[in-house]
């Protein structure tokens, strides 16, 4: 059969495996006419009175906000500007103000209920909102006006912030930039403004990683695994390192999320991102793979500064950070001063572990629909105003809408991924691969998961001889099964 007709036929699966993935979980495809009608009067109408809101919105178009997203975005979520101020530094973090164009109680407002957040797989997105507003209207486009929810930090010389306001205000962008294109403008000492705000965001992205450092936070440094379509009616995969510019970046929105969950406690009203302790059992089987990997983990070393001194491109420690990850679970929602009176969380209940405080969602409202209602309650907050009704009669039910609909956006991703690797595996079935187990089971040390780098995949992994999987060591290991209707893939250790 000729290679074409094979790369077609191959297309054709994974798309069907594809489409099964999101009926068994019940993804929608399609926007119901009313709330895409709603959308799409919106888009054309522009941004609307928020209900309940009592802060005017401000025109802030004279700031040159410029954008950072990964490469080929359209649903602009944040735009941002930072300079120098005394000794210190002022920032400002524009927010999308989806708020604007959502009616409390509407068709779309509805629909993005069902919906939840934003579902990537390999073939596309399935947006919270219809394109028209997502990659439209409210997206922070370059030269656009926009509306906005403004955050502003004066930031002290450490980088701490000694005053927050936010508000909402109008907004221009004026420049869209890529994570690479951000990243090589630095790197390359580039003349201009944008490259002097880049600058900015790399000086307050590394006093907050040392803040993250001082109050006992941690942020893995572990390859993302990519899947794409390769034009030519195949799928690829690959492991990317995450670039300085993206911890940098992520740095001014947790910063954001932080004082948006201070307010929130110190105004009675709120819906928290938050995430237990680590469970000791976990950080003890951990201490045991980490003994089977040969990391030094000294006993009283906090396991967040042993994450941070470690190098994913060394085989062991990659496999140890890979199951580090089991350490940040059980993350959910908690919502107070709602229409159902809850009170607000207090001591460990009120804090993310992971972030090591309390933190909030209010960053991405064009992909997750938690930040919409976040960021009002944020608005009313800093103004020491009421927080709409409509606010307060929907948080008590969205801890389990995001919940239920985060759930189901992971199991896309991971599915999504498992169908691709397939496909990219099954010519090569019978073949061998080089790679690294990362993980074990305790109960079966004959099973495990293997990370292979050449095509990146993670895939379970068996040993034929009844012997201990060998954790983080290189292993030769043979390609046993690969379907792409079942979604499986399975290597054998000989």
């Amino acid at each position: 059969m000729p290679r074409s007709r094979v790369a077609r036929l191959a297309d054709a699966q994974v798309a069907a495996a594809l489409a099964q993935v999101r009926a068994e979980l019940g993804i929608p495809t399609e926007f119901a006419a009313a709330a895409a009608d709603e959308a799409a009067t919106a888009a054309r109408t522009g941004p609307l009175d928020v209900p309940g809101r009592s802060v005017a919105r401000v025109d802030a178009t004279d700031l040159p906000l410029l954008t950072i997203d990964p490469p080929g975005s359209m649903d602009l979520d944040q735009a941002l500007h930072v300079a120098p101020a005394g000794d210190g530094w002022t920032v400002h973090y524009a927010i999308a103000d989806v708020g604007a164009f959502v009616v409390p109680g509407g068709a779309l407002d509805t629909e993005t209920h069902e919906r939840g957040t934003t579902c990537y797989g390999p073939d596309g997105t399935v947006p919270l909102h219809p394109t028209s507003l997502s990659e439209g209207a409210a997206s922070l486009l370059p030269d656009q006006d926009r509306p906005a929810v403004l955050w502003r930090f004066d930031l002290g010389a450490d980088g701490e912030p000694a005053a927050v306001h936010v508000g909402p205000a109008t907004v221009r962008s004026r420049a869209q930039l890529a994570y690479p294109q951000a990243q090589r403008m630095l790197d390359e000492h580039e003349p201009g403004a944008l490259t002097d705000v880049l600058a900015g965001v790399r000086a307050v992205g590394r006093l907050r990683e040392r803040a993250e450092r001082d109050r006992g936070g941690v942020s893995l440094s572990v390859p993302e695994q990519q899947v794409a379509a390769d034009g030519h009616g195949g799928w690829t995969t690959s492991f990317r390192a995450v670039l300085p510019m993206e911890r940098w970046n992520s740095q001014l929105s947790l910063l954001t999320g932080l004082a948006a969950a201070r307010l929130m406690l110190d105004s009675g009203v709120g819906l928290l991102r938050t995430m237990p302790p680590a469970d000791d059992r976990d950080v003890a089987r951990l201490h045991r793979t980490a003994a089977a990997l040969e990391v030094d983990w000294p006993a009283d070393e906090p396991y967040p500064h042993l994450l941070r001194r470690l190098d994913s491109a060394h085989p062991a420690e990659a496999a140890f950070l890979d199951a580090a990850t089991s350490l940040f679970r059980g993350a959910g929602y908690v919502a107070f001063g709602g229409s159902d009176g809850a009170a607000p969380p207090t001591g460990s209940a009120a804090r993310h572990a992971a972030i090591a405080a309390p933190y909030a969602h209010v960053t991405a409202p064009l992909r997750r629909l938690a930040d919409r209602y976040a960021s009002e309650i944020a608005i009313a907050a800093c103004a020491g105003s009421a927080v709409p009704e409509w606010v307060r009669a929907a948080l008590p039910g969205l801890p389990s809408v995001m919940g239920r609909t985060g759930q189901r956006a992971a199991a896309y991703d991971r599915e999504g991924t498992d169908v691709v690797e397939a496909a990219v595996l099954a010519p090569r079935v019978g073949g061998t691969f080089d790679g690294v187990v990362v993980d074990r089971r305790d109960a079966e040390p004959t099973r495990g998961e293997l990370v292979v780098r050449h095509p990146a995949v993670r895939a379970r992994i068996e040993a034929d001889d009844g012997a201990d999987l060998p954790l983080g060591v290189p292993v030769h290991a043979r390609l046993a099964e690969a379907s792409v209707p079942r979604r499986t893939v399975l290597f054998r250790l000989p």
